[in-house]
C-alpha cells in the first residue's frame, strides 16, 4: 500500500537542504518541491549531486541542515528508516538473491516486509519475465536484474519511485519499455524522480527536467 499525504499536499518539498559527509557538502542547499503524479528528471553531470538528492528523499542519506518533508516525514527528525518504508528505490545495482530465482526474489522481499504475497506473476509478466520466472537471479543478465528491479516497485506500489540512472544496462527496446511504464505509474497518481546524464527518453515525454550543479538545482522545467 502506499502512502498517501493529504489531497494537494506535494509528496516532497526541501528547503536548503544541506548534505554533509565527511564535512564535504554532496547537496548544498537544495530547494524542491514534487507533486503527486509527476515524472522528474534530473540531469547534471557526473558529481553534481543526483543521486545524492535521490538518495536524501529515499532516507538513505541524513539531512544535515535545512528543512525536508517526504511522504509524510520530516526529515529534520532523523526517521529514515521509516521513509525507507515508503519509497520505492532502484539503484546501479539490484538486491537480489543469486540462487533465488526471480519468482522467489519477490516473494521473499514481500515476507521479509511483511506484505501479502500476491501478484507476483502479474508483475513479472508486466516486465517481460515471465519466461524467467524460474531462472537463478545470478543467470539473469543485468537488463533483466534491473526489470526484476522494477518488478518489485510494481509489487510494492510505492508512493515515490527514485530511479538512479535507470537506463543503464537496457537497449533501445528496454529503454522504450521504461518510459512506457513509468508514464503509466505517474499516471496511475506516484511519482517518479529519475536521475540521468541525459535529457533523453522519458524526459522528452512530459516529463519536469530539473539540472543540478555543485550540489544545487541550478534549472527547474517546472
Amino acid at each position: 500500500m502506499s502512502v498517501a499525504e493529504a489531497p494537494g499536499s506535494p509528496v516532497a518539498t526541501l528547503t536548503g537542504a544541506v548534505v554533509l559527509v565527511g564535512g564535504f557538502p554532496l547537496l548544498s542547499g537544495v530547494d524542491l518541491t514534487l507533486a503527486g503524479g509527476t515524472v522528474n528528471v534530473v540531469t547534471g553531470a557526473n558529481g553534481a549531486g543526483k543521486t545524492s538528492l535521490l538518495r536524501l528523499l529515499g532516507g538513505l542519506v541524513a539531512l544535515s541542515r535545512g528543512e525536508g518533508r517526504v511522504c509524510g516525514v520530516d526529515l529534520a527528525r532523523g526517521e529514515r528508516l521509516e521513509l525507507r518504508r515508503r519509497v520505492g528505490w532502484l539503484g546501479h545495482e539490484g538486491s537480489f538473491y543469486d540462487d533465488l530465482s526471480a519468482a522467489e526474489n519477490l516473494t521473499f522481499a514481500a515476507r521479509a516486509l511483511a506484505r501479502p504475497v500476491t501478484g507476483v506473476a502479474e508483475v513479472l509478466e508486466r516486465v517481460h519475465l515471465s519466461a524467467r520466472a524460474d531462472t537463478a537471479a545470478k543467470r539473469l543478465s543485468a537488463g533483466q536484474r534491473r526489470r526484476l528491479g522494477l518488478a518489485w516497485l510494481l509489487l510494492r506500489r510505492p508512493q515515490l519511485w527514485l530511479l538512479d540512472e535507470p537506463y543503464a544496462s537496457l537497449d533501445v527496446g528496454g529503454r522504450s519499455f521504461f518510459d512506457g511504464l513509468v508514464l503509466d505509474v505517474a499516471a496511475a497518481g506516484a511519482t517518479v524522480v529519475v536521475s540521468a546524464h541525459d535529457t533523453l527518453g522519458v524526459s522528452s515525454a512530459s516529463a519536469r527536467t530539473i539540472r543540478m550543479a555543485g550540489g544545487r538545482v541550478v534549472e527547474d522545467g517546472s
